[in-house]
C-alpha cells in the first residue's frame, strides 16, 4: 500500500538510491541506511512497516541484523525482505532461516520489486 513507511538498508550507494527512488516515486515513505548501525539508529525513532535488507553489509551483516530485529519485541513485527545479489541454490532459504519474511534478488527488477512490495504490504484476509 502506498504511503507505508519502508526502510532500505544497503551499503551500495547506487542500489540504495535506486530502491529509494523507486519506492518514493510509488508513494512510500522511505528512509535509508548504509549499514546495520545506521539502521539501528534510525529504528530508535522510526518504525517502518517493512525493511528491504541487503544481506552483505559491512560490519554486522543483514542476516545478523535480521536475527536481532526479529528477537526484539519492539521490532519483530516489521516485515524484513532480503534484497540480495546471492541467487544460488540455498541462499533464499538461508535468508528465511535468519528471519527474513521474503526475498528479492539483485539486480533490482523495478516492476517485480514494486509489485512484490505491494503484495507483502497488502492487508491479509480474516
Amino acid at each position: 500500500m502506498a504511503g507505508e513507511p519502508i526502510l532500505v538498508v544497503d551499503d551500495n550507494d547506487i542500489n540504495l538510491r535506486l530502491a529509494t527512488f523507486l519506492l518514493s516515486s510509488n508513494g512510500y515513505e522511505v528512509h535509508a541506511a548504509a549499514d546495520a548501525q545506521e539502521a539501528l539508529r534510525l529504528l530508535e525513532r522510526f518504525h517502518p512497516r517493512m525493511i528491504l535488507m541487503d544481506l552483505q553489509l559491512p560490519g554486522m551483516d543483514g542476516y545478523e541484523l535480521t536475527r536481532r530485529l526479529k528477537a526484539d519485541p519492539a521490532t519483530r513485527d516489521i516485515l524484513v525482505i532480503a534484497l540480495s545479489a546471492f541467487a544460488m541454490s540455498g541462499d533464499e532459504e538461508k535468508a528465511l532461516k535468519a528471519g527474513c519474511d521474503g526475498y528479492f534478488t539483485k539486480p533490482i527488477d523495478r516492476r517485480a520489486l514494486i509489485a512484490g512490495i505491494a503484495r507483502y504490504l497488502a492487508p491479509k484476509g480474516p
